[in-house]
């Protein structure tokens, strides 16, 4: 029997999801995961960037010194029409991997597309239809709220189907 915990992460400046997930794999059985904690970090919208930036990377590094990981699963950055808006998050997924590779971490991208193939089966799912897969997954009780940790959830799913342990 080998256990495997990840930590999934979805970056933003304002909302950061987060979320880590054990898996069981006993021999020639389906590997069991376990949702072991979730959440957000929420930076506030009137501090200066390197502040929020700083904030982030403190409750980043508390998060993964919480628990003895094996790997990170974070998303690829992928398009987006705002520039700013890809800045902002390419600067928190920074301060993201730093927190990460200091400890250090073997670290897996995915992309979005990625990420629903693996979970839903269609890498153009909603998601509502990701969010609903993440629930009948992990066995959860309701649909994992904000949107920011089910995606979290989701990616580190996406590294425990796809990522050969």
């Amino acid at each position: 029997m080998k256990r495997v915990i990840v930590l999934g992460i979805d970056c933003g400046i304002a909302i950061t999801g987060w979320a880590i997930i054990s898996s069981i794999k006993q021999h020639r059985r389906k590997p069991q995961m376990k949702v072991l904690d979730y959440g957000v970090i929420q930076t506030k919208s009137n501090e200066k960037l390197a502040k929020r930036l700083v904030s982030l990377y403190e409750a980043l590094c508390s998060i993964i010194h919480s628990v003895k990981l094996d790997s990170v699963a974070i998303e690829s950055l992928f398009y987006f029409k705002n520039q700013k808006t890809i800045m902002s998050v390419g600067q928190a997924r920074g301060v993201a991997l730093l927190a990460c590779a200091q400890k250090p971490l073997p670290i897996y991208d995915y992309t979005p597309l990625q990420v629903k193939q693996s979970v839903t089966g269609y890498g153009k799912a909603s998601k509502q239809q990701v969010q609903i897969m993440v629930k009948n997954l992990l066995k959860l009780k309701e649909l994992p709220r904000p949107d920011d940790a089910a995606d979290a959830l989701a990616i580190a799913v996406c590294h425990l189907h796809t990522h050969s342990w």
